[in-house]
């Protein structure tokens, strides 16, 4: 019945690998997206600007071809933040391609992880408060 009224009100299904437990239609994200920050990302070993990053995963731009999706790869973060660089190393799986730009989402972190996420975020906001003031 729901996706009835969901066809009836043209709501498209999503076209990723993890639908959220939404019996396939799209959904909002868990974490918002940062394109703020100064990061460079590690996909495999190659580097690739990011896009946007959350602590739930990354967008990446680059050619997402050989990429498949829920293929699983290594991802390093560096991010630059006011008086130092912060590496970030977790596991990803692919979950969205596009034509120049393909989507990974984290594994589970752990609470280091989290807390290092949480770093760069206060870095940010630290930063835009001392512009503010200035």
């Amino acid at each position: 019945m729901l996706q009835t009224i969901m066809s009836a009100l043209k709501i498209k299904k999503s076209h990723s690998l993890d639908d959220g437990g939404n019996n396939g239609f799209s959904s909002r994200r868990v974490h918002p997206r940062r394109s703020c920050d100064q990061c460079i990302g590690f996909i495999n070993g190659k580097a690739h600007p990011i896009m946007d990053w959350s602590p739930g995963g990354v967008k990446v731009f680059g050619d997402s071809r050989p990429m498949a999706i829920g293929q699983e790869m290594d991802v390093e973060m560096k991010f630059h933040l006011r008086d130092h660089l912060i590496h970030i190393k977790h596991r990803a799986k692919v979950v969205r391609k596009m034509a120049e730009t393909f989507s990974l989402q984290f594994e589970p972190l752990n609470a280091d992880i989290r807390k290092t996420f949480q770093n760069v975020i206060d870095d940010f906001n630290a930063r835009e408060f001392a512009g503010s003031q200035a």
